[in-house]
């Protein structure tokens, strides 16, 4: 048996691999995008990109229907858009085995918001999974699929951004082979018509209560005893952060986590003199331990039990966290130095989406944006997007401004990614035109999934493994939804982009304005580099107002770091005195 380093992402491929995966699909978000991509590397296993975690999981739920193991990936807003088909999934169950790994983001490293999915199991009553290293990751993704198949339900294993990043060694086995089963209709079970769903629903309970009692047996729920002053009931990350920090204390470790093993934990609060929950987030397992009245449960009475009243619950949890407050014990604060820049995150050098902002923050615009890499649009010193809240929400705000103020229809438009558009844009727009919006939408079609990594999607003419497949074309679709006023612009010509938006904001007609231009980091086009003579540089600083990494101001005139310009010749349009030129090679 080989051992190799891998992340919990690659873990979990490798698990799916062995499981005996046939098909995985996905949509990138960090921190679940190296899922799919480290699947590739499997070609027993069909693997796609889905245009939206919904339609990710209708496209496993039919795998699964269809009698193949399936698994599909997202980070945990994903979840919220896939939430439809997973409820009715729970009472149906599956054919082949189903899994869901759901990515969670505590302390919001690359997230709009701070979930815990682990509710998302308790609500959809469903199995639940957490691993807690790579091996792990590996291990409980391969007995998530025979547990989904015996119980006839989905199961979810939640991981978090230090699971799914942190490298470990895990050990590898060879891949079971697993038949497809023959599809069969069946009206009773896969149709959820109010009849059959009101059965169904009675069903889930009996198939949920099995596998309560058979997580109170699990192996992947154990006891480690040692000091029994102190006992301490942990998952996922969270127990690393225990051992490292309370090395002496007695430690219940939950692998399998929904429906709780409560007489399991009832045997190990009657061991302990105090009671913790060590979880990250909400107080997931607290709650129930405590609805349950475990603490107070057995001869010697109540015992101290703590949890949320003493824990944050925002945020990740770390060694030093729980040593403070389970100990007591301070640690030295780090001295931070006092002359450290702050380096807010900034557009690359290049970037096609710096000029739209720059334009738009000039013309005073109200700007709904969406999510994607243009977000930064919001910062110093493009300063230009007004809201951001989740994929596809940026046309629909942008209407309902214009409902409750149309006095600013005027000032009105919509941003939105191409990736975005085809993920939960287009419903936006089909709506918009529906109900008569007025205002400008603009696409900015950088031609890849940029934010997460440079993932293909549906415009961009690739599938998954690098193969062709058919370009959607963005002004078609457009067209096609019924909006007339479109047209299609280089991010790089500013005066021919700052005239069009500035008409079509005065329109009062709901028109798409599309920007494409390759993502600067794939760019195949940009060619040379350009430099400032310092003669003719006046020190007006209208070339910093794009917020360009390359660019700088040493305290008399204006200087291009040649290690990053990328030559998009955005900043020689902005300079009137002739002081950026090309280099001439």
């Amino acid at each position: 048996m080989s051992k190799v380093l891998l992340s919990g992402n690659e873990a979990i491929a490798r698990g799916a691999y062995e499981a005996g995966v046939h098909l995985a699909v996905a949509y990138p978000g960090t921190p679940s995008t190296e899922i799919l991509e480290s699947i590739t590397q499997y070609p027993e296993i069909i693997s796609q990109w889905g245009s939206n975690e919904k339609v990710a999981f209708e496209t496993a739920l039919g795998g699964s229907f269809g009698g193949g193991r399936t698994i599909v990936s997202m980070k945990h807003v994903g979840v919220n858009v896939a939430a439809d088909p997973l409820f009715s999934l729970a009472y149906t169950g599956v054919t082949g085995g189903f899994v869901l790994v759901s990515a969670d983001d505590p302390s919001m490293h690359s997230s709009q918001n701070e979930q815990d999915n682990r509710l998302y199991a308790h609500f959809a009553k469903i199995g639940l999974l957490e691993p807690a290293n790579s091996q792990e990751c590996k291990d409980f993704v391969k007995l998530a699929f025979q547990l989904s198949e015996t119980f006839d339900m989905p199961f979810m294993v939640r991981i978090t951004t230090r699971v799914a990043h942190t490298k470990g060694l895990v050990s590898l086995d060879e891949p079971i082979k697993k038949e497809i089963l023959p599809y069969e209709k069946n009206f009773p079970k896969n149709v959820t018509l109010p009849a059959n769903a009101r059965r169904l629903r009675v069903s889930l309970e009996e198939r949920l209560q099995k596998l309560k009692e058979y997580n109170e047996t699990s192996p992947i729920n154990k006891m480690e005893m040692n000091d029994q002053t102190i006992g301490i009931i942990t998952s996922g990350i969270s127990y690393h952060y225990v051992k490292e920090a309370i090395p002496h204390a007695s430690i219940l470790k939950l692998g399998s986590t929904n429906p709780l093993p409560l007489n399991l934990i009832s045997q190990f609060a009657q061991q302990v003199e105090e009671l913790w929950v060590v979880e990250e987030l909400e107080p997931f397992m607290e709650t129930q331990i405590s609805a349950a009245n475990i603490p107070c449960i057995g001869s010697s009475g109540c015992i101290p039990f703590y949890g949320k009243d003493l824990l944050p619950r925002i945020g990740e949890l770390s060694p030093t966290i729980l040593k403070d407050k389970i100990l007591g014990i301070t640690p030295a604060q780090p001295v931070l130095d006092p002359q450290s820049p702050i380096r807010p995150p900034v557009l690359c050098p290049g970037c096609p989406h710096r000029s739209v902002f720059h334009l738009l923050r000039d013309l005073r615009a109200i700007v709904t944006g969406d999510i994607g890499c243009y977000t930064l649009g919001a910062l110093s010193p493009l300063d230009s997007i007004d809201t951001t809240i989740c994929m596809g929400a940026s046309i629909p705000m942008a209407m309902g401004i214009e409902k409750v103020h149309p006095e600013l229809a005027e000032k009105l438009v919509a941003v939105i990614g191409d990736s975005t558009f085809f993920h939960s844009g287009m419903t936006g727009l089909v709506d918009a035109v529906y109900n008569g919006y007025t205002g400008t939408v603009m696409i900015l079609d950088n031609r890849i999934t940029a934010m997460t990594g440079h993932q293909q999607n549906p415009g961009t003419g690739l599938h998954l493994d690098g193969q062709e497949a058919p370009n959607i074309d963005i002004e078609n679709i457009v067209k096609a939804l019924g909006v007339k006023r479109v047209q299609t612009l280089d991010a790089y010509d500013l005066d021919e982009l700052k005239d069009a938006i500035r008409t079509e904001m005065k329109t009062r007609e709901i028109s798409v304005i599309i920007v494409k231009r390759e993502c600067a980091l794939i760019s195949t086009t940009l060619t040379g580099k350009y430099h400032v003579i310092a003669d003719n540089c006046v020190a007006c600083k209208a070339c910093l107002r794009i917020g360009c990494p390359a660019i700088s101001f040493n305290g008399v005139h204006t200087v291009i770091d040649p290690t990053l310009c990328v030559g998009c010749g955005v900043c020689i349009q902005l300079c009137r005195f002739g002081a950026i030129v090309k280099d001439v090679n």
